[in-house]
C-alpha cells in the first residue's frame, strides 16, 4: 500500500515563510506519517526557478525516503521560465506531460500544468473580451505564451487525452494531478462582484473534468482555488483540491493561525492499494 500525500498553492514568498525552516518541518511531518509521495500541484514561488530548487532541497532532506513531484501552476510561470521550457524541461521531480507508474502497484500517476479557456464563468461576454480582461487585470498578463489561452487549453487537452488512452491500454488506475479547475461544481459566482465573476474565466475548464471522466480517472488533484473545498466525487472520479492559500496584509484566506498548521490542515492524504 502507497500513501499518497497532496498539497497546493504553498505561495512560500506571498505568504513570507521562511522556506528553509519550513521545509525541514515538512520533511520531517512527511517522514512521521510514512508517507512515500508527495504531490504538489502547483504555485510554490512566483518564480519557477524557486520552485524547482525548494522541490529539489526537500527532495534531498527526504532522502529518497519520500518521491516529491511537482507542477507548474500559473504562479511558477510568472519568472524564470518559457513556454517552451514548461513544456519540454527534462527535471526528475517535474510531472508535466509525464507519467510515472507506482512501483508494486496497479497505479500511475499523470501529470500536465493544465490551462484555462474562460468556461468556467458565467459571464455573457466574448472570449476577445474575456483575454482584454486578463491582460488588463490578471496576474497571467506576464505570461508570453505563442497563442490564445483556448489554443493553449486545446493543446494541454491532446496531451492528456494521449495520456489517458496509453494508461488505458496499460490497464492501469490514474491519480492526476494538474493546476487548474476541472470542474465548474467547484466555481462560486457573486452576484454583485464582477471582478470575481470575470476571474472566474481564468480558473480552468469544463472540457478538463469531461475528459477525465470520460476515462475514469480515479483521483484528482487540482489547486489554484484558494476557497477549500470539499472532495467532490463525480461519476467515477474523486477531485481533491488541497491549497494552502494566502495569508498577508491583503487577505487571509487560512483556516489556522500558521503556516505549518494550515499546511498540515489542507494536506490531503491517500492510500493506493
Amino acid at each position: 500500500m502507497i500513501k499518497v500525500a497532496m498539497s497546493s498553492d504553498n505561495h512560500f514568498d506571498i505568504n513570507r515563510v521562511d522556506v528553509a525552516k519550513m521545509m525541514q518541518k515538512q520533511a520531517e511531518y512527511l517522514w512521521a506519517n510514512q508517507v512515500d509521495y508527495y504531490l504538489i500541484a502547483g504555485d510554490l514561488f512566483n518564480d519557477f526557478e524557486k520552485s524547482v530548487a525548494y522541490v529539489k532541497n526537500l527532495s534531498q532532506l527526504l532522502a529518497g525516503l519520500v518521491q516529491v513531484r511537482f507542477i507548474a501552476g500559473n504562479h511558477d510561470m510568472l519568472r524564470g521560465i518559457s513556454f517552451q521550457e514548461l513544456e519540454t524541461l527534462q527535471q526528475p521531480n517535474y510531472l508535466h506531460h509525464q507519467f510515472e507508474d507506482v512501483v508494486g502497484t496497479n497505479w500511475r500517476l499523470i501529470g500536465n500544468n493544465g490551462w484555462y479557456d474562460y468556461s468556467l464563468s458565467n459571464q455573457n461576454v466574448s472570449s476577445t473580451d474575456f483575454a482584454r480582461w486578463k491582460n488588463a487585470y490578471w496576474v497571467d498578463q506576464t505570461i508570453v505564451q505563442p497563442g490564445s489561452d483556448r489554443d493553449r487549453l486545446e493543446l494541454v487537452l491532446q496531451q492528456v487525452e494521449s495520456q489517458l488512452k496509453q494508461a488505458k491500454k496499460d490497464h492501469k488506475n490514474v491519480l492526476f494531478m494538474t493546476h487548474f479547475v476541472p470542474k465548474k461544481n467547484f466555481i462560486i459566482d457573486s452576484p454583485d462582484q464582477r471582478m470575481w465573476n470575470m476571474s472566474n474565466a481564468m480558473m480552468g475548464s469544463v472540457k478538463m473534468g469531461e475528459l477525465l471522466e470520460k476515462y475514469e480517472v480515479a483521483y484528482v488533484l487540482f489547486g489554484h482555488l484558494h476557497i477549500h473545498p470539499a472532495p467532490l466525487k463525480s461519476n467515477q472520479t474523486s477531485y481533491y483540491n488541497q491549497s494552502v492559500g494566502y495569508h498577508n496584509k491583503h487577505s487571509n484566506e487560512w483556516l489556522e493561525p500558521d503556516f505549518f498548521a494550515q499546511w498540515k490542515r489542507r494536506l490531503g492524504m491517500l492510500l493506493l492499494e
